[in-house]
């Protein structure tokens, strides 16, 4: 919707700004993938569970409930690469407290996975035993 005060130039530079945020956002996510080991495994299990979910038929509130998994992990995991840049931009050498600020962004990391292994057995364990 047109802002009726605003200049003609100042509505399009504002979509122009909004379309480029989401290539900025992109970019993040290329460089998560290309410089992030943890990460490409991470996309690895997403995919191996989501297509068993998909043949398991899962029904739409338990792919939900795997997707919030799968999203939680790809988040966490990139605010941990936020964290390790931010702590290696501000202190380049050694310091403890550098170490505990990466330990605790990694660490929030696992728990993510735990907290999403823990809900794929409770999603998809139950279509599995179903199998056997």
């Amino acid at each position: 919707m047109s802002n009726p005060e605003l200049p003609h130039t100042q509505q399009s530079g504002w979509w122009v700004k909004f379309i480029a945020g989401f290539g900025h956002a992109f970019n993040g996510l290329g460089y998560a993938l290309r410089t992030q080991r943890n990460m490409r495994v991470h996309v690895i299990i997403a995919l191996i569970v989501t297509v068993a979910s998909i043949l398991l038929h899962l029904s739409p509130i338990e792919f939900a409930l795997i997707f919030i998994a799968i999203t939680g992990v790809f988040i966490a995991e990139m605010f941990n690469t936020v964290m390790e840049l931010c702590v290696d931009l501000a202190s380049p050498q050694y310091h403890p407290l550098a170490k505990i600020a990466k330990d605790v962004a990694a660490g929030a990391v696992l728990a993510n996975a735990i907290l999403s292994i823990i809900i794929g057995l409770f999603t998809l364990g139950p279509h599995l035993l179903a199998l056997f």
